[in-house]
C-alpha cells in the first residue's frame, strides 16, 4: 500500500479508511513548500514499509475546512493516530529514518499506554481534543 492523498473527491473513502483500525499516519504539508516536495517520496517509502498502516498525504491549504484550525508550526508535521488516540502530533525532520522509529516505537506501544500518554500532558491533551482526524473528517 502506498500513501493517499486527500482530494475533494476522495473525502468518503479516507474518511472510510480512518475508520479501521489500523494505525492512521498522516503528513500535513503545503503544495508550495520544498521540504514537503522533497519529503514526499520519504513518506512514500514509510507507506511501502509500513502497509498494514494507513498513510494519508493532505495538502493544508487545499483542505483548510478539514485541518485549518491545526496548529501547524512548520513542515512536515506528522499526525499519528490510533483509534481514537491522538499518538503525536508536531514537526518532523524530514528523515524517514526518524519517523520510522517514531511510528514502529508507537505501534508496539500497547492501547492502556498510549492511553495514558495522551492525556499526560497539556499538550497531548489538546491533541486529543484538536487533532483527531477521524473527528475531523466526520464534522
Amino acid at each position: 500500500m502506498h500513501s493517499t492523498t486527500l482530494q475533494a473527491d476522495n473525502r468518503a473513502e479516507v474518511a472510510a479508511a480512518l475508520a479501521q483500525q489500523q494505525l492512521i499516519v498522516a503528513c500535513l504539508c503545503a503544495a508550495w513548500c520544498g521540504t514537503c516536495a522533497s519529503y514526499r517520496n520519504a513518506f512514500e517509502e514509510l507507506a511501502r514499509r509500513h502497509p498494514e498502516k494507513y498513510f494519508l498525504w493532505v495538502d493544508i491549504e487545499d483542505h483548510a475546512d478539514l485541518v485549518g484550525d491545526l496548529d501547524v508550526e512548520n513542515f512536515p508535521t506528522l499526525l499519528i493516530q490510533h483509534r481514537e488516540t491522538v499518538a503525536f502530533f508536531g514537526t518532523m525532520v524530514p528523515d524517514q529514518n526518524v519517523a520510522h522509529r517514531l511510528i514502529e516505537t508507537i505501534a508496539a506501544t500497547d492501547d492502556a499506554e498510549l492511553q495514558r500518554l495522551a492525556t499526560s500532558t497539556p499538550e497531548r491533551r489538546q491533541w486529543q481534543r484538536d487533532c483527531n482526524l477521524r473527528r475531523l473528517m466526520g464534522e
